[in-house]
């Protein structure tokens, strides 16, 4: 059985992040907000590990940051405008750009030690493995 501590503002946070990843704003220093953008990320458990996919497309792989402090897995990147840019005549703009940044608590049980990461194809694969768990054993009781 594993002990955890509850925290119930977490889930507000959750909250307010997606919110906020939505929007496509996020708080800066002074309060104020920021535009900015946010990748899309899938999570899939395996039986033996976590891989995040995030969508990242026009960003190489080696300009992404992937750092991991005290069980707090960060990814951050930046995506340029194409050459031309803001003075070229573009006439409608979807595709956002600026910096970027998502958060991700791991879970119990993992291996921050032994995270991977590797880009193909505008999609950054995130490998987190899970610790071995020792297996329940029956403990001969022998007379004395």
């Amino acid at each position: 059985m594993n002990i955890s501590r509850y925290n119930p503002w977490s889930l507000f946070t959750e909250l307010e992040q997606e919110l906020d990843r939505l929007a496509g704003t996020r708080a800066v220093a002074g309060g104020k907000l920021e535009l900015g953008w946010a990748p899309a990320v899938d999570v899939r458990e395996e039986p033996d590990r976590y891989v995040l996919l995030v969508d990242v497309p026009g960003i190489p792989p080696e300009q992404i940051q992937v750092t991991m402090d005290q069980g707090i897995l960060t990814i951050g990147g930046e995506r340029h405008l194409e050459p031309g840019g803001e003075h070229s005549d573009l006439r409608h703009q979807e595709r956002m750009h600026g910096r970027f940044e998502r958060r991700f608590t791991l879970p119990e049980g993992t291996d921050a030690e032994q995270v991977q990461a590797r880009g193909k194809d505008g999609v950054l694969a995130v490998v987190i493995p899970k610790k071995a768990t020792a297996q329940a054993r029956r403990i001969e009781v022998h007379r004395h």
